[in-house]
């Protein structure tokens, strides 16, 4: 019990590091990017008649007067009382802000992370058990070609095709202003912006789970209980979804565990290009209009979300992997580590 405390402890003094890293990284990026927020803010005509007070009048409204150790103890005193002040863009609460934006980014990528899983699952099996066939080479080029082509390509492509030539669905936005004021229409118009977007960020990742699958799949194949398997006449299903399968999950397990931590900030540019109101969208015009106290707070979700993830992976990898539990748990579940 007391080694099971420990263990906890030291993955939560661990976490806790990384954490504080990472947020005094999130506080030192946007300082050291160039560029004035207030030549932004004010505009080059106003800035250059203010005198030298209004300006720092000006800098501690935006959380940026002071020292920068002044700077650094407001921006932990917000973290704690998760009060990032406002946008110097758009002169609301950052939170609240990040509030509206963040349903439309998870409505984008998270079906999308679990279209590309399964697809990249299905194909990267039936591509292993094909090796060397047409049907496996067939798949593997296609995979490949969508692996290198970038994701704002994708999207460009579709929106020239979908939405402005052949008109079957919006260019931009998220909802459209004339609707019929139904909930079904709502739905519906909604499902209709965020069709394009799902579909861009799936292809531009469905590539590189295909490849981590049929290279695991192409690893447990040539086991050998795959063969003592295959000899006691057990079928190409079996042999398949009972055997090769379950053990290739593993490593696309801990991708996919992974990939849940980038799934906040990894939309920037699939929303950039379909001007979709997400948190990468929000980001993107943050960092142009030098919105430090909004970048911060973008910032702290993504990191938040990242080390959420890794915390998530390591907690619940051991529950699917016998081999990753403690010692005295792997001799209670009968696992061979000799």
């Amino acid at each position: 019990m007391n080694n099971r405390f420990s263990g906890y402890g030291k993955k939560l003094f661990q976490y806790g590091l990384v954490l504080f890293v990472a947020l005094t990284i999130n506080f030192a990026l946007p300082r050291l990017a160039p560029g004035d927020p207030l030549l932004y803010f004010f505009g080059e005509t106003t800035l250059n008649e203010l005198t030298d007070i209004q300006k720092q009048q000006a800098l501690e409204s935006m959380g940026l007067g002071g020292s920068i150790w002044e700077q650094y103890f407001v921006y932990v005193k917000g973290i704690v009382t998760f009060d990032f002040g406002s946008s110097i863009k758009y002169a609301e609460p950052v939170m609240t802000i990040i509030g509206d934006r963040l349903p439309w980014t998870l409505l984008l990528v998270v079906p999308a992370m679990l279209l590309s899983t399964l697809i990249g699952v299905i194909f990267g099996a039936y591509s292993a058990w094909n090796r060397g066939k047409g049907r496996d080479i067939s798949l593997l080029v296609g995979m490949l070609t969508l692996q290198a082509v970038p994701g704002f390509w994708v999207g460009l492509l579709f929106l020239a095709i979908f939405a402005v030539q052949l008109g079957w669905l919006p260019t931009y936005g998220a909802v459209s202003m004339m609707q019929d004021g139904t909930v079904w229409g709502y739905v519906a118009d909604v499902a209709k912006h965020a069709l394009l977007p799902v579909t861009t960020i799936t292809l531009a990742t469905v590539g590189s789970n295909y490849l981590l699958t049929r290279s695991s799949m192409l690893e447990s194949l040539g086991q050998d209980y795959i063969t003592m398997a295959e000899a006691k006449g057990v079928r190409k299903k079996g042999l398949i979804f009972n055997h090769a399968l379950r053990n290739a999950l593993l490593p696309i397990y801990t991708h996919f565990t992974m990939t849940l931590g980038t799934l906040v900030g990894g939309a920037v540019v699939v929303e950039s290009v379909f001007s979709y109101p997400g948190i990468g969208r929000l980001l993107y015009e943050s960092v142009i209009a030098r919105d430090f106290p909004m970048m911060q707070g973008v910032f702290l979700i993504i990191t938040l979300g990242v080390i959420g993830a890794n915390l998530f992976a390591d907690l619940t990898y051991p529950l699917i992997d016998p081999r990753a539990r403690p010692l005295k748990k792997k001799k209670e579940a009968g696992v061979n580590h000799a």
